[in-house]
């Protein structure tokens, strides 16, 4: 069997495969950062997207303070990978989960979680005492600004699970969360803009709140590649966790244009003609995702259609240089998180030469 290697040439590798154009990518890390860290807030990049210790560390590099990841699996895989200033976004609910956060705290202490409700904060305090775990956990409280998906739901439900939090001995309150989810993809730059600075309002308006109550707030962490920039502007805001820029996909450049570039592409083969103008790729459900919307072909010149699980169509206009089997295409993914969970690996390349192999650490880590 092939295995590829690093001084492979793109044409050896089979298909589809996801490709990473390091010139494009490494712009993307350059453009945010250069953008970003001037205003004095963190950069916690969320590893939803990239699911990679090996980027994790490049983005350190790049000046990154940590990352995020959505799950207590991501962040046993990431953790494993050697990589470990992980906060985990999304709330620990559940016996099973609960136990695996606190053999995960054994080893890594300073992992970071999140909370909405005292019944989630109590399961985990409670964990934490018998285990006999010394140091408290840091916590954030989920606060809900706009997305109606997780986080208590104003200022007044955040001082009074506040208060429950510090009745418990295990738990260490940090800050607040505020994702603004439901703004990253508004077209109008003027309307997200306007719509994310109100969620900001409600965010560093209930931090300031809890200070006033007497309660540690050194973290307000929020944001994404939609909002990251506006985040950065407000007051109050200490932490931004944009991850997609990185790599971009169509429903982020539909939204916020082309400022950061789509480093990220599937390599896929032409494996039928059917019809002068049409063909059959390799690049189907199993391999590009479709809740945003079709994938595109990089050459906008070529239409794609989904044709199931393991097929793609293109088709073009008259005029067009036809393709023809056995020819490569390469395709613009539209939702990059969930493209890229479809994946083991990445090749890394540099004008066509494979320069780096990164595996996709927290590939199917659902839980």
């Amino acid at each position: 069997m092939y295995t590829p290697l690093v001084g492979d040439r793109l044409s050896s590798l089979d298909t589809p495969s996801m490709i990473v154009d390091l010139d494009l990518m490494e712009s993307n890390i350059q453009k945010l950062f250069s953008t970003l860290l001037p205003t004095g807030r963190h950069i916690r990049p969320h590893l939803k997207t990239t699911k990679s210790a090996i980027l994790a560390r490049k983005l350190v590099a790049a000046g990154a303070k940590g990352c995020c990841v959505a799950k207590v699996s991501e962040a046993e895989a990431i953790t494993a990978a050697g990589f470990d200033d992980i906060l985990i976004t999304c709330e620990i609910i559940g016996a099973p989960k609960v136990k695996r956060l606190i053999e995960l705290v054994k080893k890594h202490p300073g992992i970071r979680v999140v909370v909405d409700s005292e019944a989630g904060a109590s399961a985990i305090d409670e964990a934490l005492g018998q285990a006999g775990i010394a140091n408290p956990l840091a916590v954030l409280i989920d606060l809900d600004v706009g997305l109606h998906r997780t986080g208590v739901a104003n200022t007044e439900a955040a001082v009074a699970l506040a208060r429950y939090l510090s009745g418990l001995k295990n738990l260490k309150l940090i800050g607040v969360q505020g994702y603004e989810g439901h703004l990253q993809h508004l077209h109008s730059r003027e309307e997200r803009k306007s719509a994310c600075l109100a969620s900001m309002g409600i965010l560093v308006g209930t931090a300031e709140k809890l200070r006033q109550e007497g309660f540690p707030v050194e973290v307000v962490t929020t944001g994404g590649t939609g909002t990251a920039e506006f985040c950065a502007s407000v007051p109050g805001v200490t932490e931004l966790q944009p991850g997609s820029f990185i790599f971009m996909d169509t429903d982020y450049r539909n939204a916020v244009g082309s400022f950061y570039s789509n480093s990220l592409t599937l390599l896929s083969t032409v494996i039928s003609q059917q019809g002068e103008r049409q063909v059959t790729v390799d690049t189907g459900l199993k391999s590009l995702t479709t809740d945003s919307g079709l994938a595109e072909c990089k050459d906008s010149r070529y239409t794609h259609q989904n044709l199931g699980d393991e097929h793609g169509a293109l088709s073009w206009a008259e005029g067009t240089p036809a393709l023809k089997v056995g020819d490569r295409v390469e395709m613009v993914p539209s939702h990059i998180d969930p493209t890229v969970n479809l994946h083991d690996f990445y090749y890394a390349h540099r004008n066509g030469v494979i320069e780096e192999i990164w595996p996709v650490d927290s590939r199917g880590k659902v839980q």
